[in-house]
Order: structure tokens, then C-alpha cells, then sequence
């Protein structure tokens, strides 16, 4: 079963934080079958296509970047808000549109991806949102309309889900490929589009 809900355009992470809480109180989908998904690097620069904010075939670099992954069957779905593609929409899709080949990728605009279970990233994930103000203390833009994500032990641990290194944080940290091999079986979705758009990055 898909998941449906209306969120607000503002912080990736946190609307996805609201689609796996909207999953485990609703029961649409067992939640076990949901991953939370960090797209970043070393860099934080990590290109993505078929971005609503990109200009045609340009690829978006983003900081960070967040998906849910429902793994639940053959082809399992990706749910980004950010995304010009289908909602939700197959990963094999998501992987040769707007993920492509690193082939002709510059090493640090390689992308590393934290998969989080989804009943983990509820547990743990917290954010005061301090990543959305300038220095003098106001907002990029608005903030969410309902109160800061946290936990009675954290206020603020978004790093802790955007570092790559796999031994601090949540989760496991893959590679393109190694994401690809266990989600989809094999790298060909990726690695099938063209490359001609990403060979300058």
C-alpha cells in the first residue's frame, strides 16, 4: 500500500520524519519495511536530477538530501518531495533519472547513502532547526508551522544522519552501488542513463 500524506515543502528530513509517523500511528504499511534515506558525502556536494528547484537537464547539488524507501516488494518505491518524478516512484526509475551513472562523476561529487530503518529514525532523529538560520539568528526561510522534532534526550543530531562516516551515526553508509546492489539487485538502472549530462561534474 502507498503512503499518502500532505507535508509541507520546508525541511526534507522532517517530512519524511512525518511519513514514517504518519505510517506507525495509521498502519499503511508495515513500518518495518520503510528506510529512511541520507543522500551526502565527504563534500556535501552531491548532484541529483529531476529536482523541482533544477533548470532542465542540470543536476541540483544539494548539501544533503532525504528519501524514504519502501522496500516492500520487487520494485520497491522512493517517496521525494523534491523530485519532478512520480509520487512515490519506482527506485529502479528514481536510479536512471535522478540518481545516474558516477562514471563520468567527479570523485568528490560521489554520493554516499545512510539508510536508516524507519522505527530508528523515529527513535533517535532530533532537530532544532538551527541549520535554517542565517548568523544573525533569522530564518532562511519560514520554519515549519508545528514544533521542532526531538527527543527527550536530544534537541539536535541532523549531523549524525548526514556524516558518511559509517562508524558514527545511524544506520548503514553505502555506496551508489553497493545501495543499488541491495535495493534494486543490480547497478544497470543507474549506470543506463546517459552520462553526457553529468560528465562535467
Amino acid at each position: 500500500q502507498r503512503v499518502e500524506l500532505e507535508l509541507e515543502l520546508k525541511t526534507c528530513e522532517e517530512n519524511v520524519w512525518k511519513l514514517c509517523d504518519y505510517v506507525r500511528k495509521q498502519r499503511t504499511a508495515p513500518l518495518e519495511h520503510l528506510f529512511v534515506i541520507f543522500i551526502s558525502n565527504e563534500t556535501r556536494t552531491v548532484p541529483l536530477w529531476k529536482q523541482k528547484s533544477g533548470h532542465g537537464e542540470l543536476p541540483v547539488i544539494w548539501d544533503y538530501h532525504v528519501i524514504l524507501l519502501q522496500a516492500d516488494q520487487s520494485d520497491s518505491l522512493v517517496y521525494d518531495l523534491d523530485s519532478t518524478l512520480s509520487f512515490p516512484c519506482s527506485l529502479k526509475l528514481y536510479a536512471a533519472q535522478a540518481l545516474r551513472s558516477e562514471s563520468d562523476i567527479r570523485p568528490e561529487y560521489h554520493r554516499k547513502f545512510r539508510v536508516v530503518p524507519a522505527d530508528s529514525f523515529l527513535l533517535n532523529f532530533a532537530s532544532d532547526r538551527s541549520h535554517m538560520r542565517n548568523s544573525d539568528g533569522s530564518w532562511k526561510m519560514p520554519p515549519p508551522t508545528y514544533a521542532p522534532i526531538c527527543t527527550a534526550e536530544c534537541q539536535m543530531n541532523l549531523d549524525g544522519f548526514i556524516n558518511m562516516d559509517p562508524a558514527i551515526g545511524w544506520g548503514v553508509v553505502f555506496s551508489l552501488n553497493h545501495f543499488l546492489q541491495r535495493y534494486i539487485g543490480s547497478t544497470s538502472s543507474a549506470s543506463s542513463s546517459s552520462s553526457s549530462a553529468a560528465r562535467s561534474w
